[in-house]
């Protein structure tokens, strides 16, 4: 038999898509930006789409737990059985610049797993979503990764001037080599078989991954920090040393190219 629609996929979607409308409309005006503590930047259409999931979000499941990217941290997460982990802008530097590799991303985790995630890339005009034993779509469309198997000649999405550079003890072979500034963007990319993989080897946090891991995993691919250890989510401390994501051919292989490197 046929499993219904789950019922916390359709009201992640739902919010994503309406918080995604609303950064859209805030474009249109002057988006102001300012650095946070560490450099990175946020705008008033982060706050104002972080307040609007919460206001949504928290409605719907008040039971459930809350952990955003713009929203001071609450340790009574980690008693929730069920928590929400969003980005209200993932790629806020892309957003600025009218580009349109950014996202809002909703993930619903339970016991340290994503069992229900969305990415809205409104820019784009794209919908990546899974739940667990789901399978993962594009706009509906059921989407899988890629079936590459050797490093050479794969589409990467990293750091160009990094890999290409003379540190390596084993130079990388010819690759094609992007750039987008949503990492979870990136991830869906991958998922989609759009790109082989994704190369990031700077500490990222669980409202970067917890919906692109899902949606990736369904799609019958990996992420994994560079030593091949999987992501728990919604733990006391929300930092991810690293991320490398491919399909099962290829991931090994890129692991086996990263798992030297010693990240302090």
């Amino acid at each position: 038999m046929t499993p219904g629609p789950d019922p916390d996929l359709e009201l992640i979607r739902a919010a994503a898509r309406e918080a995604g409308d609303l950064a859209l409309q805030l474009l249109d005006g002057e988006v102001k930006a300012w650095a946070k503590p560490g450099g990175s930047p946020v705008t008033e259409a982060d706050l104002a789409v972080d307040v609007l999931l919460r206001e949504r979000l928290r409605a719907a499941r008040p039971d459930y737990g809350w952990l955003s990217e713009e929203t001071r941290d609450d340790s009574s997460r980690l008693a929730a059985k069920r928590t929400f982990v969003v980005d209200p802008i993932d790629g806020t530097r892309a957003y600025v610049r009218g580009l349109p590799w950014w996202c809002v991303s909703i993930a619903v985790v339970q016991d340290g797993a994503p069992v229900a995630g969305v990415l809205y890339a409104p820019a784009a005009g794209e919908t990546y979503e899974a739940a667990s034993g789901g399978g993962a779509r594009l706009n509906g469309v059921f989407i899988g990764v890629g079936e590459r198997e050797e490093v050479e000649g794969a589409a990467v999405l990293g750091d160009e001037p990094f890999l290409r550079g003379p540190h390596w003890p084993r130079p990388w072979p010819a690759m094609r080599i992007e750039k987008r500034n949503s990492l979870a963007y990136r991830i869906a990319l991958v998922a989609a078989g759009r790109f082989d993989a994704v190369i990031a080897l700077t500490s990222k946090c669980d409202w970067d991954l917890a919906a692109a891991d899902l949606i990736v995993r369904e799609a019958g691919g990996r992420a994994t920090d560079h030593l091949g250890r999987a992501f728990a989510y919604n733990q006391p401390t929300v930092d991810k040393p690293s991320v490398i994501c491919a399909g099962p051919g290829l991931h090994p292989l890129i692991l086996d190219r990263v798992s030297h490197i010693e990240l302090a």
